[in-house]
């Protein structure tokens, strides 16, 4: 019996050792005022409620906002990790709902230009970091920029928010087309936001399947609808996420549906074949259970 309980614990060991696998979750849209970030910040916190270990990264480098939606102070961003002046670990800070949030900088005009290698190596960056994570959320910036390509492209999971108006809908279409075209990403997942009712964020959805199935060879999924709300509006102004402020309304209850849903999502079993965040812990898992195997 002392031998099994030996071996019991020598087993639990290996397991707190091994690494697991980061759900990387990029949200986008194309077009800016569709409520991308609002989105990422909430479903950051729902998933966080369900026990997860979550870290949210505001990736519009140059004019970013997460930080005020939240009305956090942040004393470092990810210019002072661009400028060496930091690590990444070192601008992480704490947000709601034991939510980490790293902040990017506003009003720095060369932030938004940065260079492919500079996208490569903050990127590569997250594999050092030590903290303890099961995912990590991009809230991209507006529009189809290298900075969206390269953070969309090294993500395991896409988010398309989109809204019943005919520049969101065409500009979500643009970046579908672009990343599935030119860089071999076929799996995008659709949130219908401002939606009036379930059946019009399904009409929403809709409209962009139309196009999709016609022109493009993609896999589309309807992840879900976020309500028109007040309530959402009055959080903005509260500078705190719905889900915290107001988590008995509808938005609040559409973000939980949401996040059921991503946390569903299988993680993937091997590496892409190109940059992606936290790959090393992909790497190092699989290696973990050929050793197990063999």
């Amino acid at each position: 019996m002392g031998n099994l309980q030996v071996l019991d614990q020598a087993t639990g060991l290996r397991r707190m050792r091994q690494p697991h696998p980061v759900r990387v979750i990029a949200v986008t849209g194309g077009k800016g005022g569709v409520g991308k970030t609002n989105v990422a910040v909430n479903l950051a916190m729902a998933m966080s409620h369900t026990g997860k270990k979550v870290l949210i990264m505001d990736a519009d480098l140059g004019l970013g906002n997460i930080d005020v939606l939240l009305g956090l102070h942040p004393h470092a961003n990810l210019h002072h990790v661009i400028t060496g002046e930091r690590t990444l670990e070192e601008v992480i800070i704490d947000g709601p709902a034991n939510v980490k949030v790293i902040p990017a900088a506003s009003g720095i005009q060369n932030m938004a230009q940065l260079s492919s290698q500079t996208h490569a190596g903050l990127i590569t960056a997250f594999s050092e970091l030590s903290q303890d994570l099961d995912v990590l959320i991009i809230d991209t910036a507006a529009g189809i920029s290298d900075t969206v390509i390269s953070f969309a492209r090294a993500a395991q999971e896409l988010v398309v928010v989109v809204t019943d108006e005919p520049a969101s809908i065409t500009d979500a279409y643009a970046i579908i087309k672009l990343l599935s075209r030119d860089y071999g990403v076929f799996r995008f997942h659709v949130v219908a936001n401002m939606a009036q009712s379930a059946q019009h964020g399904r009409e929403i959805y809709a409209k962009i399947i139309k196009v999709s199935d016609r022109f493009l060879d993609v896999a589309l999924d309807y992840m879900g609808y976020v309500p028109e709300d007040e309530f959402l509006r009055k959080s903005v102004k509260k500078q705190r996420a719905v889900v915290e402020a107001f988590p008995r309304s509808k938005s609040s209850q559409a973000f939980a549906s949401l996040a059921e849903k991503a946390n569903k999502w299988p993680l993937p079993g091997t590496a892409g074949g190109h940059l992606e965040f936290f790959v090393e812990r992909l790497i190092q898992t699989n290696t973990s259970k050929i050793g197990a195997v063999s």
